[in-house]
């Protein structure tokens, strides 16, 4: 990999970067209601059947495309009318039906993802002495497949039909390190992706189509984007004299955001040139790569607000403290979700608990 950075260092260094405007924010109505009959506001959305609060702890939601699945990991015993099952479990929400389901009784070891079309969902989860991704079918409840049979994965990343995965392996001989690889669901084939003699974080992040895998050097501080119709890499994306951290590549495949320093970047791979969004943390990006949802390391700012990269215009998604992962923002930036222990974001928040929130654009 790092034959690679000489060979596109002359490339990625003439990569254009313009700074995106200041964009003045804009701050909705809080309302309670169910998605497509609330219009513009927020809901929470880890609820009990009745529409009572959940009783304990929400966190680590993603959102499908068209808004309608959210999935999320949660400690509560009554967001269904299951019996209740000790720990942390994967709950999701179909924001159609208003209706929640508990999808295996696992506890996640990281926060759960969901196809693009929401129609299986995947986490890791311990298994005996090794780490293993489990996918479900949403439809059914029933175990999809298992990835990692006879070794630890983790990190998983799915595309938009669910057919395949993107995760890490971790290996221990003849030395201690990692590789990125896909696995396809229907067929059990894998597919190596890269290797590094070392156990930082990859974080890959899979295209809706599967073609385009990005993902990070941690050690060398590295982001890539492999194209695997082509079998080539592109990167590294940052160029020689930046270290970077990879945030999430958008659905096309075409944006990958990182970051760098203080600031976050926005790559466009068929452009060559990169939009900075200074001093501030990317959090993540919709699915057309338009919407950038981030965190200003400004105490004072909004603690996520949504930009359009089109305009430089932001949208503040929460004032009150709130955290957000990568496939938080739906597809035009119409719906984000988060969770926060903050007990005026709706009414009658008395549960003293972190819950589920989707703020509704349009």
């Amino acid at each position: 990999m790092r034959r690679a950075r000489t060979a596109l260092s002359a490339a990625v260094a003439a990569c254009v970067v313009t700074v995106l405007p200041n964009g003045a924010a804009a701050e909705t109505t809080a309302v309670e209601g169910v998605a497509g009959d609330a219009g513009a506001g927020v809901e929470r959305i880890s609820v009990a059947p009745d529409g009572t609060q959940a009783d304990d702890h929400s966190t680590g939601a993603s959102i499908t495309p068209d808004g309608r699945h959210i999935v999320f990991a949660s400690s509560a015993q009554n967001l269904t009318s299951d019996p209740p099952t000790a720990g942390d479990r994967v709950f999701v929400r179909d924001q159609r039906t208003a209706r929640t389901r508990q999808l295996g009784n696992l506890t996640p070891l990281q926060p759960p993802v969901i196809s693009g079309d929401g129609a299986y969902l995947a986490y890791p989860v311990q298994w005996i002495t090794n780490v293993r991704v489990r996918l479900y079918q949403v439809a059914t409840g029933a175990t999809a497949a298992v990835n990692c049979l006879a070794y630890s994965c983790n990190q998983p990343s799915m595309n938009g039909d669910g057919r395949y995965t993107a995760h890490v392996v971790y290996f221990n001989s003849p030395s201690p390190g990692q590789r990125v690889e896909v696995q396809d669901s229907n067929t059990g084939a894998k597919e190596l992706i890269a290797t590094f003699g070392h156990t930082a974080s990859s974080r890959p992040s899979i295209s809706g189509d599967a073609r385009y895998v990005a993902y990070q050097d941690a050690q060398a501080k590295d982001v890539y984007v492999w194209d695997r119709t082509t079998a080539t890499a592109s990167g590294p994306l940052e160029g020689p004299s930046m270290a970077a951290t990879l945030v999430q590549l958008s659905d096309d495949g075409r944006k990958v955001v990182y970051l760098s320093g203080t600031d976050t970047y926005v790559h466009d791979l068929t452009a060559g040139t990169a939009q900075l969004v200074p001093n501030v943390r990317g959090v993540a990006i919709d699915p057309t790569g338009r919407y950038l949802l981030y965190a200003p390391h400004d105490p004072d700012a909004p603690s996520l607000t949504l930009r359009d990269l089109h305009t430089g215009t932001d949208e503040t998604v929460s004032t009150q403290p709130a955290t957000a992962g990568t496939d938080a923002v739906s597809s035009g930036g119409r719906d984000v979700v988060f969770h926060s222990t903050a007990d005026d974001i709706v009414p009658d928040d008395t549960n003293n608990k972190s819950d589920i929130f989707v703020r509704h654009y349009y």
